[in-house]
């Protein structure tokens, strides 16, 4: 059963790299942050000894959580391209907590602006969107690029709309006019219309569930108080097409680099005189 499912989902010697550093990664914020791990396990203790049963101190969602990403990181890896998809997930996860914790659109627990122990979350999440992505793309292989234009302008447009409602509390904060800018800016220039919204409908999706734990366990809260908002679940997959389109410019970037450096060590010694 185990070989059938390494084969269906295309697992690689880089799969198990990528689990490796991904549970590491956990056990390294449990460690670093013991603190918050001893307070959750107070909590299950003190449920403990008012006689619930075991499997209710079970949080089966985080569980189910961290089994897809598992799953879903390891499909297809490949560090080559995955160490690209981390880099940016991990600084543009920083950006977008600072942004949100600065201007107290959301708040965690911890009162951390932003906590770091959050970020490595970002990159992970960034990996599980591209194999979601992948597999959007090729079961709606079939649909025509007509169809993909029609709902990009609705969905894009409808969520900007949506983000102006939601950030306009924060009008006067330099953060927040640069994320306006720079996602108006996205919207407007797709380079790839139907991958930009398979991204956005990958991002969103994985983005309800993690939403979801994250604001009925407290761990942060929005100021709209709600469980979780749909701007919060529709922004990751903004922030998910915010990454995409990093990637394509750092590896544009670097092909001209590499190229222009190719033409520097190719060209011939000026005579000399």
């Amino acid at each position: 059963m185990l070989s059938t499912l390494r084969r269906a989902l295309g697992f690689t010697r880089h799969s198990y790299w990528l689990f490796s550093s991904f549970l590491l990664t956990c056990l390294l914020i449990i460690y670093i942050w013991w603190p918050l791990m001893d307070e959750y396990l107070g909590y299950i203790r003190l449920y403990q000894q008012a006689g619930y049963p075991w499997y209710s101190l079970v949080d089966w969602l985080l569980l189910g959580i961290f089994a897809f990403m598992s799953l879903t990181i390891m499909a297809r890896a490949d560090l080559k391209v995955d160490g690209l998809i981390v880099f940016v997930g991990l600084f543009g996860g920083l950006v977008i907590e600072s942004w949100g914790t600065q201007t107290n659109l959301w708040h965690y627990y911890t009162a951390e602006r932003p906590p770091l122990w959050i970020i490595p979350a970002w990159p992970i999440a960034s990996l599980s969107i591209d194999r979601l992505t992948r597999a959007l793309h090729w079961s709606t292989v079939k649909l025509g690029d007509g169809f993909f234009r029609a709902a990009y302008w609705i969905t894009f447009l409808g969520f900007y709309t949506l983000m102006l409602w939601f950030v306009a509390p924060t009008f006067d904060k330099s953060y927040t006019l640069a994320s306006l800018v720079i996602c108006g800016l996205m919207i407007l220039t797709p380079p790839d219309k139907r991958m930009a919204l398979l991204v956005f409908l990958a991002g969103s999706a994985l983005g309800y569930f993690l939403e979801r734990w994250g604001t009925t366990r407290e761990c942060w809260t929005y100021y709209t108080n709600e469980t979780p908002p749909v701007f919060a679940v529709l922004a990751h997959g903004m922030a998910a097409v915010a990454f995409w389109r990093t990637g394509l410019l750092v590896q544009m970037a670097a092909a001209s680099f590499l190229k222009k450096n190719s033409l520097e060590q190719n060209r011939p010694y000026d005579s000399l005189s």
